[in-house]
């Protein structure tokens, strides 16, 4: 059952958020504040703190110590405390929605659903992490070598892990963090996103109220301007897994000199549809695709390249689903389209909406705002000169660009700076899998809109959107390594 006196260690009478530090909750020197205002109607959610340079070292030197002696705990204990993490998160689910829809606009029932997802996370990553073997190597496979020696191969954690969480996801891309590297051995210090720390505070002490021992989790608040260079440049933080943006990916991956990484960034994901597509089943998975959650997606489609021969259709068909979307308050039942995340979200939304008008998009709905709300747009006879074409929205803004051939879909396709992922409507198989395997892209949907999960997939980008691959066997390995024993069972010749 849900149990709301648990959390209240977490913030102080006037609302201010603490942060955890070795197994308790303490306030911040500094007195610094940063105001949390909710994107429905400005409502101040919480105050988080804004930790200096000498707490943030605090936090991170108190994490290597714990690391050493977290690594010694079992595998089957450490899962342990992983599934007793999922069990709390899933009975706190309404709670901790209630608190996703306030801090972040996102509607409830992709609330929930966030939570839900995150406890089967969770507990998915406790049993694949137990799932995973060693191999022994004999020495004579190998030509000339005798049957002396032989390889123990196990794996090891790197030690302490800098988990950097995005806003629009703060709790699920959090725990896909977290959870990976605690099951291995590490511990983990997790710098969540300004708009989006509350929701990731209480992450934090659901797996505290799950046993972890003290430090192996710590959180640090505060202006990525201030601290997050620092952060990712200290020279205890063994392995970055950031999500968020192309530019700062970027930069951090300029200054973490000889610090492995784990990078999601952004997209600008393709529809691809084709004339023997089932139009119906493509235009619900578009409008899902592009406008869950305002647009406010990595994965979300951000461009329709359809034959010209049924772009009327489609457009049609798109036209009617995309006025029938629900929009305003998240909190209220059925809506789709809420306010982005501030107003500067909602301000480059504008500009790209503005630029295809200019340049002579057609809008079929949409192309207004109401405060940071914007009212789901899309256009047709998008050209490659408008930005629309190729930069990123972030908002629920939709262009569809008209091809004539496969060739030319794929060539549009691959002149994007991201590769994340993309999609194909086809009712045949030869297409699907000529044109999957041209796109450059990690992922290729084939008759659905492009999506991160089932979580045990691998999920990755190509140029722009990322570095190395997640999905949980996948960030388990990629937040362990390696670690042979030769054994020298005789060294007389």
């Amino acid at each position: 059952m849900t149990d709301n006196k648990i959390f209240e260690q977490l913030h102080s009478k006037d609302n201010t958020y603490k942060n955890l530090y070795d197994g308790e909750w303490v306030e911040s020197n500094t007195k610094e504040l940063i105001e949390i205002k909710s994107p429905i109607d400005g409502t101040v959610v919480g105050k988080i703190q804004a930790m200096n340079k000498e707490e943030v070292n605090k936090a991170i030197k108190n994490s290597k110590e714990a690391q050493k002696l977290w690594a010694e705990v079992p595998l089957n204990r450490r899962a342990d405390i992983l599934y007793r993490a999922a069990d709390i998160l899933e009975d706190n689910a309404e709670r901790l929605a209630e608190i996703l829809t306030l801090e972040i606009a996102k509607d409830k029932k992709s609330s929930i659903s966030e939570i839900l997802r995150t406890a089967d996370y969770i507990r998915f990553t406790a049993d694949s992490a137990k799932q995973l073997e060693g191999e022994t190597i004999p020495g004579d496979s190998f030509p000339g070598t005798t049957r002396n020696k032989i390889s123990f191969v196990t794996r090891v954690p790197l030690g302490v892990v800098l988990a950097i969480s995005p806003f629009n996801y703060p709790i699920n891309l959090s725990a896909s963090k977290i959870a990976p590297a605690l099951v291995v051995g590490n511990s983990a210090v997790i710098k969540p996103p300004t708009q989006g720390s509350i929701s990731t505070l209480y992450l934090a002490e659901v797996f505290n109220r799950a046993g972890l021992p003290k430090g192996v989790l710590n959180t640090i608040t505060g202006k990525g301007s201030d601290i997050g260079d620092y952060c990712v440049t200290h020279e205890d933080i063994d392995f970055i897994n950031f999500t968020g943006s192309t530019e700062v990916g970027r930069h951090i991956s300029s200054i973490s000199v000889m610090k492995p990484l784990l990078l999601e960034l952004g997209g600008k994901d393709a529809a691809i549809v084709l004339e023997d597509a089932n139009i119906d089943k493509a235009v619900d998975n578009i409008v899902s695709g592009a406008y869950s959650y305002s647009g406010q997606r990595c994965t979300a489609v951000k461009r329709i390249l359809v034959m010209e021969s049924i772009a009327d259709e489609l457009v049609e068909k798109l036209k009617v689903k995309v006025r029938a979307l629900k929009t305003g308050d998240p909190r209220k039942e059925g809506v789709v389209i809420t306010p982005l995340i501030n107003s500067k979200a909602a301000d480059f939304v504008m500009e790209l909406i503005k630029d295809a008008k200019d340049k002579g998009g057609k809008l079929i709905t949409g192309g207004n705002r109401e405060e940071n709300t914007i009212y789901p747009t899309l256009f047709d006879n998008v050209t490659l000169d408008m930005r629309l074409a190729w930069e990123e929205p972030f908002g629920p803004v939709l262009p569809i660009i008209r091809v004539k051939s496969i060739e030319e879909a794929i060539d549009i396709a691959n002149r994007s700076t991201y590769g994340l992922q993309g999609a194909v409507f086809t009712e045949n198989i030869d297409k699907a899998f000529y044109i999957a395997n041209k796109l450059e892209v990690g992922t290729v949907q084939v008759n659905n809109k492009p999506e991160r999960g089932p979580d045990h997939f691998p999920f990755l980008g190509v140029k722009s959107s990322g570095m190395g691959t997640q999905g949980i066997r996948y960030s388990i390995e990629a937040m362990s390594r390696l670690k042979a024993i030769v054994l020298n069972l005789n060294n007389a010749e």
